[in-house]
């Protein structure tokens, strides 16, 4: 038997058991084993997420499970902490053996689970993992995330350089910045070469330490170089923190934002209110236009029933029904080769299409999404710090793509005006 931490032994999770009432004694259940980050700078996401893959549980074992057997989730706290993923996955795997092995929520934590599914020649689907296959091009990874493409990186944060390409007078410069992290320099990298498409001038480019807790001198330093545009990759810690230091330097530019996670989530949204006026970001799912099926509003009516008691993201918009179709289409990849095979589960994860709460997806050659589906939003007319005015997100303008646009995008960024 592995042996683990101390501090991680006390942090494990308790497995989760779903529907297995009136199962079949003959039928044991098919557990999928991950890590989730249940505490830590990313457990808002970590819970949304775990909710609604308990919920995709109880309905698929509703339906008679997987193959004929109830489906158990067993999950770990990983704390938010990427050291604690390969230890954890470890466990699952030789002393819980699991069935099948998914990746935990974000890149920082789908990295680390990555090289131990190659070692193991396991399929792994990662949930919200941005470009973390880049570097190793395995063949039975795949990304649940919208950014895709065969850049997903730059796909991540195009968006937001094309929304400041239509502007008039077109900007010129712009400034990169970032956690000295797995996410935020994939994000930041993408920028990069979204930039250079889009022919801006880059005046700055840095990375700070994950750590860091004052950020006014990271926000002066970006404004000493006048940028037109200035784009970060960040997680939400630092995503409060730089746009409280943006509002008390006074930052000026065209544009700010893009690579934010945090503004997604109702809590980060009610903390900051109109602090997030004007500012520019990526999203991956609102209740509106071509995202409002049925089937997508069912399941966040039943979501939403449960997120204040199980103390989770009221609203559920940015990650809940990723994480749902995350184990959708695993579902469906057992159900449509009969069995638990890894390499006939690849095989079918990239040649079917399928449908999900989140849209209907199909993966390409390197395993991300065939096509890319980022929004690129602004907050406009937040008052207060009500929940409300965020449930019909009237208040979150979509400005790209083209054909779900609700708005037009608002410039300049005055950070001491909102």
């Amino acid at each position: 038997m592995t042996r683990l931490p101390r501090a991680l032994a006390a942090s494990l999770g308790a497995a989760c058991l779903l529907g297995l009432a009136g199962a079949a004694p003959a039928a044991p259940p098919l557990t999928i084993g991950f890590d989730m980050s249940l505490t830590g700078s990313i457990a808002p996401n970590g819970k949304a997420a775990l909710l609604a893959m308990q919920i995709w549980a109880e309905d698929i074992n509703a339906k008679g499970g997987l193959l004929g057997r109830p489906v158990k989730l067993l999950y770990y706290d990983d704390q938010s902490n990427p050291a604690l993923v390969p230890q954890i996955v470890t466990k699952l795997l030789d002393v819980d053996k699991v069935d099948l092995l998914i990746g935990g929520n974000g890149t920082n934590l789908v990295a680390p689970a990555l090289p131990i599914a190659m070692q193991r020649s396991l399929t792994l689907i990662g949930l919200f993992g941005l470009d973390v296959n880049s570097k190793f091009h395995y063949d039975r990874y795949f990304s649940m995330i919208p950014a895709g493409g065969p850049d997903p990186a730059e796909s991540f944060a195009e968006g937001f350089f094309a929304v400041a390409a239509s502007l008039s007078p077109k900007p010129a410069t712009v400034a990169l910045v970032g956690a000295d992290a797995e996410f935020a320099k994939n994000a930041v990298n993408g920028a990069r070469e979204a930039a250079r498409k889009y022919g801006f001038r880059v005046v700055y480019d840095r990375t700070y330490p994950p750590s860091t807790a004052d950020y006014s001198p990271i926000v002066r330093a970006i404004a000493a170089t006048h940028p037109d545009l200035v784009f970060v990759g960040s997680y939400p810690p630092d995503t409060v923190g730089m746009i409280r230091a943006a509002h008390e330097v006074g930052l000026k530019t065209r544009m700010f934002g893009g690579g934010m996670v945090g503004p997604q989530a109702a809590a980060i949204k009610t903390e900051l209110g109109p602090l997030l006026n004007g500012i520019v970001d990526y999203d991956f799912w609102l209740p509106v236009g071509a995202f409002r099926t049925p089937e997508a509003m069912a399941f966040l009516a039943k979501y939403q029933a449960r997120a204040a008691a199980a103390g989770v993201d009221q609203l559920g918009y940015y990650i809940a029904p990723l994480a749902y179709a995350d184990l959708q289409v695993l579902g469906q990849a057992v159900e449509g080769t009969g069995g638990l095979d890894q390499a006939k589960l690849a095989d079918y994860l990239r040649t079917h299409d399928f449908h999900t709460v989140a849209g209907d997806i199909s993966f390409g050659a390197n395993g991300e999404w065939a096509k890319p589906r980022v929004l690129e939003v602004q907050f406009q007319g937040v008052a207060g710090h009500d929940l409300a005015q965020f449930k019909d997100p009237k208040s979150e303008v979509i400005l790209w793509p083209e054909d779900a646009k609700s708005g037009t995008v608002r410039v300049p960024y005055e950070g001491s005006r909102h």
